[in-house]
C-alpha cells in the first residue's frame, strides 16, 4: 500500500500497549494445512514459515463457489506494501480474473518484480517480489483521473480491493496529500465502482477512525497518527462514503501495519474496539481478500490485529463477529 500505517507501529504499539486483544481459542492445531483450512483456520505456524502462498492456494475450493459472482477483481493501489500482496494471493485463486490498478502500467511490472523498499516518516518497510505474470495491469491514478476515467479501468470488475493510502513526507503537504488520497481519492474511486457496475468494494482503512465515536480522540494511538495529515480524519470521510454508497461492502480496519510474517494469532474484532495493537501485512491481505468472497463480511466493519498468544479465527475469520 502506498500508504500511512507503517507509523501506526510506532503510535499504537509503542503509546497504547493497554488495550491487547482477550484471550480466545487457539488459532491453529496440528492437523495437515489443507484441513484446517477447510474450515477456515489460518495456521500462524504456517504464515511464520514463508507459506503464505501455499496457504492461499488451499483456500482455493473455499472461494471456488463464489468465484463466478466474483470473477474479476481489481486491486487499487496494487504496487503497494498490501495491494501486492493481495494480488499475490487473488492470482492463485481458480476461475478469478486479476486486475492491478496502477499509477503507471508500464513500470508497475518491473517494480511488482522487485522487492519494494519504502519509507514512511521514521520507518523502513520492504516488500517482497511478486509475480505479476498472471494479473493485468490498468492505470488507476486516484490524484489525477477524474470518475468516468476510473470507472472505465474498472469496467468489467465484480469486485474492488481499495488498498490506498498516502505516505508521509514533506510535513507542510502531508494535509493535502492525505486529502487527495484518502478522502477525495478514494471517494472518486467509490463512485467510478458504482458508475462500472462494480458490485463488492473492500476498503482497507485503520483502527481509530471513528475515535470520537467511542471515546479516544485523546488516545495516544489517535493523536500521533492522526497528526500525519490528519489522515484518520480523512480516511473516516471515506469510510462514511462507502456505508452510504449502496454497494455490497466490507471495511478493513488493521493496527499498526509490519512487512514481516505473523508473529502472533489473528484477532478479529467488531467496529470501534481496537485501539492498539500490529498487525502483519500478510495476514491483512488474507482478510481483505476472503472479504470479498464471504458473505458474512458484507456490509460490516473488521478490525484486526496479532494477539500475543491465541486469536479468535479458529472456525473462520468472519464468524465470530457480533451483529
Amino acid at each position: 500500500v502506498a500508504s500511512f500505517r507503517g507509523m501506526l507501529l510506532l503510535s499504537l504499539v509503542v503509546l497504547s500497549p493497554a488495550a491487547s486483544p482477550p484471550r480466545a481459542a487457539p488459532l491453529f492445531s496440528h492437523s495437515p494445512a489443507a484441513s484446517r483450512l477447510k474450515h477456515g483456520i489460518l495456521d500462524r505456524r504456517a504464515l511464520s514459515l514463508g507459506a503464505t502462498a501455499a496457504l492461499v492456494g488451499a483456500l482455493q475450493p473455499l472461494h471456488a463457489a463464489h468465484a463466478a459472482e466474483t470473477g474479476t477483481v481489481v486491486v487499487a493501489g496494487a504496487t503497494g506494501q498490501t495491494g501486492r500482496r493481495c494480488l499475490e494471493r487473488l492470482a492463485k485463486i481458480n476461475g478469478v480474473t486479476v486486475i492491478g490498478g496502477v499509477r503507471d502500467p508500464a513500470g508497475a511490472a518491473k517494480k511488482l518484480a522487485e522487492a519494494k523498499v519504502e519509507i514512511r516518516g521514521a520507518m523502513i518497510e520492504k516488500g517482497a517480489a511478486v509475480d505479476a505474470s498472471a494479473v493485468q495491469l490498468r492505470a488507476l491514478d486516484v490524484e489525477k483521473a477524474g470518475v468516468e476515467e476510473l470507472a472505465a479501468s474498472l469496467r468489467g470488475a465484480d469486485g474492488l480491493v481499495i488498498a490506498l493510502g498516502f505516505v508521509p513526507g514533506n510535513p507542510f503537504k502531508m494535509d493535502a496529500a492525505a486529502h487527495a488520497v484518502d478522502n477525495v481519492g478514494t471517494v472518486a474511486l467509490i463512485d467510478a465502482a458504482k458508475a462500472a457496475g462494480v458490485r463488492k468494494v473492500v476498503l482497507v482503512s485503520s483502527i481509530l477512525t471513528d475515535a470520537g465515536a467511542w471515546g479516544q480522540l485523546k488516545s495516544p494511538g489517535y493523536q500521533i497518527t492522526n497528526a500525519f495529515g490528519h489522515v484518520l480524519e480523512e480516511k473516516l470521510v471515506a469510510e462514511k462514503y462507502l456505508r452510504a454508497s449502496g454497494l455490497d461492502w466490507t471495511i478493513v480496519r488493521p493496527g499498526g501495519l509490519k512487512a514481516e510474517p505473523p508473529s502472533g494469532a489473528l484477532f478479529v474484532a467488531s467496529e470501534n474496539t481496537l485501539n492498539s495493537g500490529e498487525i502483519s501485512r500478510d495476514l491483512v491481505a488474507d482478510v481483505s481478500v476472503a472479504a470479498l468472497f464471504d458473505n458474512k463480511a458484507s456490509n460490516r466493519v473488521v478490525e484486526i490485529v496479532e494477539s500475543n498468544e491465541d486469536g479468535n479465527a479458529k472456525t473462520g475469520i468472519f464468524n465470530g463477529l457480533k451483529m
